[in-house]
């Protein structure tokens, strides 16, 4: 059998894609994908096996020396002809966005636009790629130190970006010169399947881009130990990275994880009020929540804390919720286990004395009875130990709390085991200048809402990971350096 995918009772079925061939899996296992909005099987990938790890992993590191001995400006070309492949396929990869992660249109959109970027950008790094020459303490010698190849990388990303988060490991890891095997997530695995074809029309050499489907406790850990892995990029969760951590130890890997994020939105008493609300609603409630950099948690100082909710709250209540092809606000949470985690958390927050300033519920009925939906909710609540405050939801939720100064919001915000993002609304200037070493977070947004930008550097730190992505620090990950002792006497 050959090709991309084949029509099975109604929905597509995928094969992995390996060394420029769509092949099936060892193992005749399937998982299905849902659509979120409905509750419909969309698709079925291959539960993919150790020994589709192998013949993956084998694949890219047999291509590898070829591809790194490529100038990097070839390497780029190849990039830049995916990403332009990816522009003019952004409508139908959009919508696959939508189907399978619940994305609303115009996100599903900018998703794209954004994996394009990462490729674009990463290409546009080729003629970056430099080394030293410095003089040794010998006579007639030279020290050389080259930026070289891991080699192998492994490419595990989550389910609420499932195109940007591939385009966004694999950018850099390719411009570098290693060869990659992408798992996305087993909830969102045709993204990365649709790109592998593109990236066949682009032309990449066979097993530069392998892109397998399946669990991560099954194949996730089989492309991790494997023996000739060399490096593990991970977006996920904190128990995913802990896993990745503890598999990836017995081969001394190397290892870049972007874990989970419980961001803090700290607005002062000179805060713009309603540039501050306006930056609150998007940065809690674009792709449902479910953003690991999104305002989970919020600090509002005494005297602007009526001022601020009142506007806040009517703002979340005008909020659209609906069908994701549309042009709406809101659309569904990922999946039934993440919809009954939400539903949990509110329902222990109330129980410990929150109170619901809008929303709090499921939503059920009418256009809501299929598929997971929960209406936007802003709790009060009083204590930061609270788990709704210290636990990630990663859905349309926000608790509020007052603060009666500046010093207690940072105290506050740093109570945490997290620390990916974070939010400041202030017009002080020695203010923001306390937050570079007060402030316990990798990344800061100061008077603006959340999204960050391609050449800059997106890290956390504590149980929010280790490394980092994006920019020239992002790149430099995918390097290791080779020191060479040069005498010519």
């Amino acid at each position: 059998m050959s090709g991309m995918k084949e029509l099975v009772k109604g929905t597509d079925r995928y094969r992995h894609y390996v060394n420029g061939e769509w092949v099936l899996s060892t193992v005749k296992e399937w998982l299905e994908v849902e659509n979120p909005a409905t509750g419909d099987v969309i698709a079925s990938v291959p539960r993919g096996s150790e020994e589709d790890a192998d013949r993956a992993v084998v694949s890219a590191h047999r291509a590898q020396p070829a591809w790194e001995a490529l100038p990097p400006i070839e390497r780029a070309e190849l990039l830049k002809t995916l990403g332009r492949l990816i522009l003019e396929n952004r409508e139908r990869l959009a919508q696959v966005v939508i189907a399978e992660q619940g994305k609303p249109l115009q996100e599903a959109r900018g998703e794209i636009e954004g994996a394009a970027l990462y490729l674009t950008y990463a290409a546009e790094e080729a003629r970056r790629i430099t080394g030293d020459i410095i003089p040794s303490d010998n006579p007639d010698e030279q020290i050389w130190i080259e930026r070289v190849a891991h080699g192998v990388v492994i490419a595990l990303t989550a389910w609420n970006y499932p195109a940007a988060l591939m385009c966004r490991k694999i950018g850099p890891a390719l411009i570098a010169g290693n060869t990659v095997v992408v798992k996305s997530h087993e909830g969102t695995p045709i993204s990365a399947l649709e790109i592998a074809q593109l990236s066949a029309q682009a032309g990449f050499p066979p097993g530069v881009i392998n892109v397998v489907s399946g669990t991560g406790e099954g194949l996730g850990q089989a492309l991790v130990r494997h023996p000739l892995t060399r490096l593990v990029t991970l977006t996920g969760s904190v128990r995913a990275g802990k896993a990745v951590f503890a598999a990836a130890a017995d081969g001394l890997k190397v290892l870049r994880l972007e874990l989970g994020g419980k961001a803090p939105f700290i607005v002062a008493e000179d805060a713009d009020i309603g540039a501050a609300v306006r930056a609150a609603v998007v940065s809690r409630f674009e792709n449902c929540g479910q953003i690991c950099i999104c305002n989970e948690r919020m600090y509002l100082h005494e005297k602007i804390a009526d001022e601020f909710l009142d506007k806040f709250v009517q703002a979340v209540k005008g909020l659209k919720v609906g069908d994701p092809t549309k042009l709406v606000d809101v659309g569904p949470k990922f999946s039934g286990p993440e919809l009954d985690k939400v539903e949990a958390m509110v329902d222990a927050a109330t129980a410990a004395g929150a109170s619901v300033l809008t929303g709090g519920k499921r939503l059920s009925e009418g256009e809501f009875s299929r598929g997971h939906w929960f209406d936007p909710t802003v709790l009060k609540v009083d204590d930061n130990a609270m788990q709704i405050m210290q636990d990630e939801v990663f859905g349309p939720v926000v608790p509020v709390m007052t603060v009666t100064d500046f010093d207690e919001g940072l105290r506050l915000a740093n109570e945490s085991r997290y620390g990916l993002s974070a939010y400041v609304f202030t017009k002080d200037l020695r203010r923001m200048m306390r937050l570079i070493r007060e402030l316990r977070f990798g990344e800061i947004y100061v008077n603006r809402g959340g999204g960050d930008v391609v050449h800059a550097h997106h890290a956390g730190m504590r149980d929010s990971g280790l490394g980092g992505e994006d920019g020239k620090y992002g790149l430099e990950g995918y390097f290791q350096k080779k020191t060479i002792y040069v005498n010519y006497a």
